[in-house]
């Protein structure tokens, strides 16, 4: 029998992420539709309406037939708003669910942030059984949190399957956030000041790569896990000891190796045993002209190096297991009522991107700045100068454009484990960080030359 083919409504369609996840849709086929408050394509069926009326979106649902929800709709983040986060966050994601669950449709894919576990504090490699902390950063990521927490609670509920991922620093073609502040520094002459001193690795995620991992995620929602979740044994285990070992293909999932990610770093061989450069010798060793071949193999196909995992892993025997029975509904081997971190997979020091970003924008005005030296100011510095701008910024009753948060954020390590996305969703990032920098200046060298960049700002 054929598999019915998917109905897709994107909500926020019509912004940044939303935007590259139709027409990602698009390009391989499918029909899909957008739900958004402003219509600013006119390739696929669109519904206007307010995120936060349930009749309004059931309505939608009902009209264009939606089996699939990809959620991306959220006011942008550092605004001074709390009110407008959650009221389009919290209650705008609960009446998603809530038209969801009324109308019958079967997947709902939900974009959290990697910013729901930053509290301002280093966040080193961390994976996803990281939890929330007891102090959000900002309304923002606390109204992500609370969202996600409301998908990932409605997983199951007549028949629906949800999934949460949560993207860290997107940027590309069509971002009007980061690309505009970073060219209104340029703009100002002020790529010379950093504050900080640049040691701290940063995650930025190409939008294409985020695009494709909603589509991979709500194409995997309805996989069966590797191993029935614990509810479904005839004698659910209460203990740990009674929780069973990870079978054949669960084994499979978690101990094939991956391979490295090196978009734009490009690849870098490992010598070995078997596969390694000669070097001087006396004696040739056994196999020699074998061992040098493999080492400079182009294709060398997949690594037999094993996947060696410690008590403190999450894919451990031991850490499957207590997941497992702390959720014996779902697995954490498969995608529905998960969450996942996004990124690149490529970290870099914080003040290295927007460098990257000048750079290129120097090839498009090749006599607009001064060569100049790094001027480094202390963390502690910019927060006083911080505290001034929000201070002038509330005696003039003007957003503030340099906060203590934007001080935070550039100065504190934030990367993420993507290994769960990458093993679970087979997700790999396929636009290296280097060469989507080039695509988003590019874009917005070309807005800007037909007179668009202003609307940025």
């Amino acid at each position: 029998m054929a598999q019915r083919k998917e109905q897709y409504l994107v909500i926020g369609g019509s912004g940044f992420v939303g935007r590259h996840i139709v027409q990602q849709l698009l390009d391989r086929g499918d029909s899909v539709s957008v739900f958004d408050i402003v219509q600013r394509y006119h390739d696929v069926p669109f519904y206007s309406g307010d995120i936060t009326d349930e009749t309004q979106i059931a309505d939608a649902l009902k009209k264009s037939g939606t089996t699939c929800i990809i959620h991306t709709a959220s006011p942008p983040a550092g605004l001074n708003d709390s009110a407008l986060y959650f009221k389009v966050n919290v209650d705008g994601t609960k009446a998603v669910i809530a038209a969801a669950i009324a109308t019958g449709v079967r997947k709902l894919v939900f974009t959290s942030s990697a910013g729901v576990v930053f509290n301002g504090d280093d966040i080193v490699n961390i994976d996803e059984r990281v939890p929330f902390p007891e102090v959000p950063m900002d309304a923002y990521n606390e109204s992500k949190a609370k969202a996600e927490d409301a998908v990932l609670a409605a997983n199951g509920k007549n028949g629906l399957l949800t999934v949460a991922l949560r993207p860290a620093g997107i940027f590309g073609p069509g971002d009007r956030q980061v690309m505009s502040g970073l060219y209104q520094v340029y703009e100002r002459g002020q790529t010379h000041f950093q504050i900080g001193d640049n040691t701290n690795l940063f995650d930025w995620t190409y939008v294409g790569n985020v695009a494709r991992a909603h589509l991979l995620a709500a194409d995997k929602l309805d996989a069966p896990p590797p191993s029935p979740p614990l509810s479904t044994l005839e004698t659910p285990p209460r203990t740990l000891q009674e929780v069973p070992t990870m079978n054949s293909a669960e084994v499979e999932l978690v101990c094939t190796p991956l391979p490295s990610i090196d978009l734009t770093t490009g690849t870098h061989k490992v010598p070995t045993c078997e596969a390694r450069p000669l070097g001087p010798y006396v004696t040739p060793p056994a196999n020699a002209e074998k061992i040098e071949a493999a080492f400079n193999d182009p294709n060398p196909g997949p690594s037999n190096r094993p996947v060696v995992r410690t008590r403190f892993d999450q894919f451990a025997d031991i850490s499957v297991k207590r997941a497992k029975l702390r959720n014996p509904e779902t697995s954490p081997l498969q995608v529905a009522g998960q969450a996942f971190f996004i990124s690149n997979g490529e970290p870099c020091y914080f003040w290295d991107f927007p460098r990257t970003v000048w750079h290129q924008l120097d090839a498009y005005f090749p006599d607009k700045r001064q060569k100049r030296g790094v001027i480094a100011l202390p963390k502690i510095v910019g927060m006083a100068a911080a505290s001034g701008s929000e201070w002038f910024g509330w005696l003039t009753g003007k957003q503030p454009t340099f906060t203590r948060f934007k001080v935070t954020f550039s100065c504190a390590t934030r990367w993420h484990n993507i290994e769960k996305a990458r093993r679970v969703l087979g997700y790999e990032p396929e636009i290296g960080v280097e060469e989507g920098v080039k695509r988003m200046v590019e874009w917005w060298h070309s807005e800007y030359a037909a007179g668009n960049h202003k609307q940025a700002h």
